[in-house]
């Protein structure tokens, strides 16, 4: 059984419909194992004494008009050893429930709010989500991948994971199938700060040509060739 000690956002943006996960642990693969995003669904994070299934089983609840709080419930119903887990889950209204078991390790604990699930464990304290909560109600009118990395950076900078730093992810879903970005740092002394670069290398050569790709509204893309290599997205060998 893989223990991921964590802390990660879940979250939801009323102005774009966009649902995404932010998170950081102190193991490998946090980005394979944690986060579930669907479009136009909703988003779980699953983590302490890992279930993945979790993740798979809650994006499926949601799917079928659940709501987070009745999603969370059909969970704990279904998964024999909850006491060992810890969730947080957002709807597609922006919904949001989170739960910790009574055998996650060290401090543990949640905050909820409207388009926010926000969870931790063996943490330094109740600062780290404190601190991801105020970041992520601060920053309110920005895009929802910006948000859940400064809400990341702001529990890193408030003590995080007390056994350290090794990766750390964000993924977000923008209406189609694929998810618009999925970030991925996995064996780094700083992750979160190197998630931060990765991310702002992203934004200058990646997500303009997300921009041009195929939609389920428009099959063939929008991708114009001279237009990239005009913006210096395209480079000629």
């Amino acid at each position: 059984m893989v223990k991921l000690a964590t802390f990660s956002i879940t979250a939801h943006c009323p102005d774009t419909g966009h649902l995404g996960v932010a998170v950081s642990t102190a193991i490998p693969g946090v980005g394979m194992l944690c986060p579930f995003v669907r479009s136009g669904v909703g988003a779980v994070a699953t983590q302490s004494f890992v279930n993945p299934y979790l993740g798979l089983w809650g994006l499926e609840l949601l799917a079928q008009g659940k709501s987070a709080e009745e999603t969370l419930a059909a969970l704990k119903a279904l998964d024999g050893g909850i006491e060992l887990r810890q969730l947080g889950v957002v709807d597609r209204h922006g919904g949001s429930a989170a739960f910790s078991g009574s055998a996650c390790d060290g401090w543990y604990g949640e905050l909820t709010g409207p388009h926010y699930a926000i969870a931790g464990n063996m943490l330094v304290g109740s600062e780290t989500l404190e601190a991801m909560q105020h970041s992520f109600l601060a920053s309110s009118g920005n895009p929802l991948v910006e948000r859940l990395i400064l809400a990341l950076e702001a529990g890193q900078a408030a003590g995080g994971d007390k056994r350290g730093k090794v990766s750390a992810a964000v993924k977000v879903h923008a209406g189609e199938d694929y998810p618009w970005l999925d970030l991925r740092v996995d064996e780094h002394s700083a992750p979160v700060a190197e998630l931060r670069r990765v991310y702002e290398v992203a934004k200058v050569s990646l997500v303009p040509l997300l921009d041009m790709m195929p939609t389920k509204a428009q099959p063939l893309g929008t991708f114009d060739m001279q237009a990239a290599r005009a913006s210096g997205l395209l480079q000629d060998q």
